[in-house]
């Protein structure tokens, strides 16, 4: 029989919130139509920004979003994002899609849409096209209280306070679409920017670098990126961003379907994404071994499921449906994210709305929410709470996928326990044993459907939601704890929330 072993008594590391994390760049319909449609639409908004969508992302307790890229981060300059809109420099977005980019959204929409939402901001800088003092001044101009040219120029356009800005990354992906640079050229770049990106006042803000590329693959070679930051530029860093997309097929060849997949399909892409705990515990060997006191953290600012683009739609707008594959993914890898926080600080889903594994979908006033959105909502108990001591023993669902995925936390003397059963037809029977105390289930609740490739759509948006999860045996309270079974459905996740029992 499959087996989880909880010790209540026992703790490790906080799960930071951030890794609850969410991108927004400008790709696709993710911020224009997606998170904001201006202030003349007749969609409801305030301040131009969807108040659906923010409502929803308010729901899951989104942390901090990212934001204005990925690629486009490392082409935009933000003075043609400020004053005026309708003044505003006009661009081509040349990495998606080749669009006019109208530059109606900036540096002070962003900042309202992260008000409104109650989340933390994490602003990408330009270091691939941009000079040092456009960042400096950027820095200056949202975060200075003085007299100065910037925070004076940030008065004339309607702010007269200076904003908090808690994270910020000099560059990004700069091995790739960043600048197509060597390691050592970076590192030697980023200690230049890096020195301009100043505290002011009370802000403080927390530096995050570029790290190695996507592909890591069985070798070492990434490996060199991170080992060549660590050298030379640690001390003026505090995160190194590291990226993993989870594919079906391979990078340049169709990454699959994103509703049409085989079983085996279905493995493949389970597979992959848990590869993610081995790329986390590589680099995480290297950035201890120079920095034995864990001040640098991860930041896994682009993570999650990339398929082929939904048929019909704009290739460069990486448009793609999300099934109940995509949820596995989604609850599988946070709690590997859950399992390192000891030095994974933050996790940033790629992306938001309408873009890759996004957790919204939106078609003009309709709206959305994928089983990945569910995924977060049943998992946001984590945010902030302390990692239990567990262990589990199972089988294998197939094509060298274990059957189970789990992550058990306390927060407030209330234990958040999720589970994944990963099989795409089996029904798991599982043995739990919660030591140290005798626990009752105060809520339980499922995320399920009668197929793996189970979505939402306009026209049956809550075909794929939670419900009830009634598959619970409790068997005894005991000296050592509490026992129970739990009968989980094929390709579910559940969520059990457990409190003080007799």
């Amino acid at each position: 029989m499959n087996q989880i072993v909880v010790n209540l008594k026992k703790t490790k590391h906080t799960v930071s919130r951030m890794i609850y994390g969410h991108f927004s760049e400008h790709l696709g319909r993710c911020i224009y139509e997606g998170l904001f449609v201006g202030k003349d639409s007749p969609i409801p908004h305030v301040n131009g920004m969807r108040t659906d969508v923010v409502n929803a992302l308010k729901e899951i307790k989104i942390p901090v979003l990212r934001w204005p890229g990925g690629c486009f981060a490392d082409e935009y300059h933000w003075k043609d994002g400020i004053g005026d809109p309708a003044a505003r420099k006009r661009m081509v977005n040349t990495h998606w899609g080749g669009v006019v980019e109208d530059n109606s959204f900036g540096t002070h929409e962003f900042l309202e849409l992260c008000r409104q939402l109650g989340c933390e901001p994490y602003i990408n800088g330009n270091l691939g096209s941009g000079e040092i003092a456009e960042m400096q001044e950027w820095v200056e101009y949202m975060t200075f209280k003085g007299e100065s040219p910037m925070a004076n120029l940030r008065r004339a356009n309607g702010r007269e306070e200076p904003w908090a800005v808690s994270y910020f990354g000099i560059g990004n992906e700069n091995w790739g679409c960043g600048g197509n640079m060597r390691a050592e050229y970076y590192a030697d770049l980023y200690r230049r920017y890096a020195t301009y990106v100043r505290n002011y006042g009370e802000n403080k803000i927390f530096r995050i670098a570029s790290g190695p590329g996507a592909d890591y693959g069985h070798d070492n070679l990434k490996q060199c990126w991170t080992r060549t930051m660590m050298e030379n530029a640690r001390q003026l860093f505090d995160g190194l961003a590291l990226h993993y997309y989870t594919l079906t097929g391979h990078w340049g060849e169709s990454k699959g379907s994103a509703t049409d997949f085989t079983e085996a399909e279905y493995y493949t892409t389970l597979r992959r994404s848990l590869w993610l705990d081995e790329v986390i515990k590589q680099h995480a060997a290297v950035i201890r071994r120079f920095d034995p006191n864990n001040r640098v953290k991860i930041i896994f600012d682009e993570w999650g499921t990339w398929h082929d683009c939904e048929p019909g739609t704009n290739p460069g707008f990486l448009y793609q449906q999300n099934t109940m594959r995509d949820a596995l993914v989604a609850a599988a890898s946070l709690h590997i994210f859950n399992s390192h926080a000891d030095i994974v600080h933050m996790a940033n889903i790629a992306q938001t709305v309408n873009v890759l594994q996004a957790v919204i979908l939106t078609d003009g006033a309709k709206m959305l929410l994928t089983p990945t959105y569910h995924v977060f909502n049943m998992l946001k108990g984590h945010q902030d709470a302390a990692l239990l001591e567990s262990h589990q023993i199972c089988g294998a669902a197939g094509e060298g996928v274990p059957q189970l995925s789990h992550s058990a936390t306390v927060k407030d003397g209330a234990v958040t326990l999720t589970v994944c059963n990963m099989s795409a037809d089996q029904t798991a029977e599982v043995s739990l044993s919660l030591l140290g105390q005798h626990v009752k289930v105060q809520e339980a609740a499922m995320l399920t459907s009668d197929s793996i490739a189970g979505k939402n759509t306009f026209e049956q948006p809550s075909a794929v939601q939670p419900g009830d999860f009634s598959g619970i045996r409790l068997e005894e309270y005991n000296k050592t704890g509490t026992q129970m079974t739990l009968k989980l459905p094929a390709c579910s996740v559940v969520r059990l929330t457990l409190g003080e029992g007799s």
